[in-house]
């Protein structure tokens, strides 16, 4: 009985630290997109010429795709748990390891 528990206990951390893995990936993603994209702004501002606009596609070409891989990767860290509930995952396991279960007597 206290082994279960232990192993529980020590699931429960381990997907706990998954889950602060993912989340400070993306956080790092959002750092580097912002310092990176910053960079660009000055060096873009810097190789205008006079009176040209800086709103022209190819300045914002790296923030919109970028930025699109950037959503999907935030979309792919938090909205699985809206979609499918907190517990999903653990239930699905919990599902699949009963079905072993039966499958292996």
């Amino acid at each position: 009985m206290r082994n279960d528990f232990n192993f529980e206990m020590q699931d429960r951390m381990d997907r706990a630290k998954a889950e602060v893995k993912k989340i400070k990936g993306f956080y790092s993603h959002v750092l580097v997109y912002v310092v990176i994209n910053l960079m660009i702004v000055v060096i873009n501002i810097q190789d205008l010429e006079p009176g040209e606009s800086y709103f022209q596609f190819q300045n914002f070409f790296t923030l919109t795709f970028w930025g699109l891989g950037l959503l999907v990767h935030g979309l792919s860290v938090f909205l699985p748990n809206w979609v499918l509930g907190k517990n999903w995952e653990e239930r699905k396991i919990k599902k699949f390891m009963e079905q072993d279960k039966y499958r292996s007597k």
